[in-house]
């Protein structure tokens, strides 16, 4: 299930290069640490499904992706059983909306800092 955060920012200094800059870097560490939490809910076998987590951003679109064969099921197949505590399906899923909050925090900061500047 794909999960999408809509911004809308009606400032001119925005739409600068700075601003997209600083904007596509925010989103870019917001999307490390919805990664980083993800990674430690993936199912773990041989961590080959964790080691293929990677963040994808072009400007200010981005996206988080797991490259395996198996990823799709093993997200969404709710009644696999999970050996290892606090690995369970959703693991991409869960985290983005757990972690919303940290993310727009961590995509304001950057921006904050020059927006007062």
């Amino acid at each position: 299930m794909s999960q999408y955060t809509r911004f809308e920012w009606n400032g001119h200094r925005m739409w600068t290069s700075r601003g997209r800059r600083l904007a596509s870097e925010g989103l870019e560490k917001g999307l490390e640490h919805v990664l980083k939490v993800s990674q430690e809910q993936v199912p773990l076998d041989e961590s080959t499904l964790q080691k293929s987590g990677k963040v994808h951003v072009d400007g200010l679109n981005g996206a988080i992706s797991y490259d395996t064969i198996y990823a799709r099921r093993q997200h969404e197949e709710l009644t696999w059983k999970h050996p290892l505590p606090g690995r369970k399906a959703k693991y991409l899923e869960d985290p983005m909306i757990s972690e919303r909050p940290v993310v727009l925090q961590l995509m304001a900061v950057s921006l904050r800092r020059w927006l007062r500047g």
